[in-house]
């Protein structure tokens, strides 16, 4: 049964690559339907792709090859629990050792522009637990870390 609410992703033309990528690297995340234009079309011809059905990290998207009209922005983004700093590197490096790039604040863009939000739990935890102390060391500890990372950029 499809989802009622399902994420649509605007790409270029390369929705299948992207979504091959999040389907290895993410758990719970798959390559669920492609489909290819049934004939020639104005910009394109039979057999391209032009929606990819997939999930990733058990959300349901779909990758739409729309073309270069729009670009990701960093206004929508994936945001990645990680439960341990293996756990954040291994994603972190996959994203950006794949032709992504580096942000801030646990940041980074795949190589289709794509905005992810690598996050430590305990720090969203810390964020959450309302309370003064806690909280204030841990904003501090998230712009130390941002400050800290663009001086080695």
């Amino acid at each position: 049964m499809k989802p009622k609410n399902t994420i649509c992703l605007w790409f270029d033309k390369n929705a299948h690559e992207a979504a091959r990528f999040y389907a290895v690297t993410f758990p719970d995340s798959k390559v669920t339907a492609v489909h290819e234009a049934p004939g020639d079309y104005p910009g394109g011809k039979k057999g391209d792709v032009l929606t990819v059905e997939f999930t990733v990290l058990g959300i349901p998207c779909l990758g739409l090859n729309g073309g270069p009209a729009f670009r990701h922005t960093e206004a929508f983004s994936f945001q990645i629990a990680t439960e341990n700093q293996e756990e954040t590197d291994r994603y972190w490096d996959a994203i950006v050792g794949n032709g992504g790039m580096e942000s801030q604040c646990g940041w980074c863009k795949d190589r289709w522009g794509l905005s992810w939000q690598i996050t430590p739990r305990a720090l969203t935890d810390a964020l959450a637990a309302g309370g003064g102390e806690a909280k204030l060391r841990s904003i501090q500890l998230a712009v130390a870390l941002s400050v800290q990372q663009q001086a080695t950029e």
